[in-house]
């Protein structure tokens, strides 16, 4: 089956269930408005146009490297549209984990880089439609960050699901020749059994849970996942497919994750220190308070005094 409509049919899938629940559970918000615009754009961000571009761009450049360029980006674009767009501080330490995690990320997947097909234009046309999927996907959970805060993570996932899926059901019709076809063809079990997996622990769980970690967490703490995961994938694949690691490898793989534990202490430094500065502001107002009763009550004895 071509790559967009296997993820567009999974997407559609996890949406319907997922909306299916929540109208069980009787939760339903209806969004309109400024509110509606903001989830169409970021259901489109997050799942269209980062899919679809995504990969449209892994037929021209090798695995390796499309992993190292969007796993670094993601967490990179995280963070800055997260300050950009107020929902973030920029924070030194979150900066340096960055620079710490795409190192790590670049020695965990050494062995598959390549960049001697990026010589010509389909190459370098398929690495930034990679890099767009990371800016696209981060874009979008952002924007929909108050949302979730909103209407709760179950509905925006069903949502976001839903409206992305469809757009990319779309866009498989129009720019996959064979999309229409797949459709009628009778999946093997090892097609069968990897959309099940993706349905069940991408969509309707890793997903749900990926947009709450944005609300409660934050963009950038939630975006240290994209340090966790491919240590993960090839912690599996080592143990089951008796895949090798290497040295580098393993450098790679403490690298990622001290970047993700300094993520995550940068935030609760990050976290102290907001407290301390509000407090601070507390305090001086608090104080110029204290200053403008003493002088108002200094006018009024004056005033007494006068006459």
């Amino acid at each position: 089956m071509p790559p967009m409509m296997f993820a567009a049919t999974r997407f559609l899938c996890a949406g319907l269930l997922l909306s299916g629940w929540s109208l069980r559970s009787c939760r339903i918000p209806f969004a309109a408005g400024e509110d509606l615009v903001r989830l169409v754009i970021a259901s489109l961000l997050m799942i269209t146009l980062c899919y679809g571009p995504l990969f449209w761009g892994m037929q021209f450049v090798a695995s390796g490297t499309a992993a190292v360029i969007e796993m670094s980006l993601t967490p990179l674009a995280l963070l800055g549209f997260g300050i950009l767009l107020g929902e973030e501080r920029w924070s030194g330490p979150r900066a340096f984990a960055m620079i710490i995690g795409m190192i790590g990320l670049s020695f965990l997947f050494s062995p598959t880089l390549e960049f001697t097909s990026l010589s010509g234009t389909a190459g370098i046309v398929g690495l930034l439609a990679i890099s767009w999927s990371a800016v696209s996907s981060a874009w979008g959970s952002v924007l929909a960050r108050p949302l979730i805060a909103r209407y709760g993570s179950t509905f925006l996932s069903g949502c976001t699901t839903l409206i992305g899926g469809g757009g990319l059901f779309l866009s498989s019709l129009v720019f996959e020749p064979e999309a229409t076809a797949s459709l009628q063809t009778l999946w093997n079990w090892q097609a069968v059994a990897s959309w099940l997996f993706l349905v069940l622990f991408g969509s309707l769980i890793g997903y749900s849970i990926y947009l709450q970690l944005i609300r409660d967490i934050g963009p950038a703490r939630a975006g240290s996942f994209a340090f966790v995961s491919p240590i993960v994938a090839v912690a599996v694949g080592a143990m089951i497919a008796g895949e090798a690691l290497s040295a580098a490898g393993m450098l790679g793989m403490i690298l990622m994750l001290l970047a993700a534990a300094i993520c995550l202490y940068g935030y609760q430094d990050s976290s102290r220190s907001s407290r301390h500065d509000d407090a601070e502001a507390d305090e001086r107002c608090a104080l110029e308070v204290a200053v403008e009763l003493r002088c108002d009550r200094r006018q009024r004895e004056a005033a007494r005094r006068i006459r």
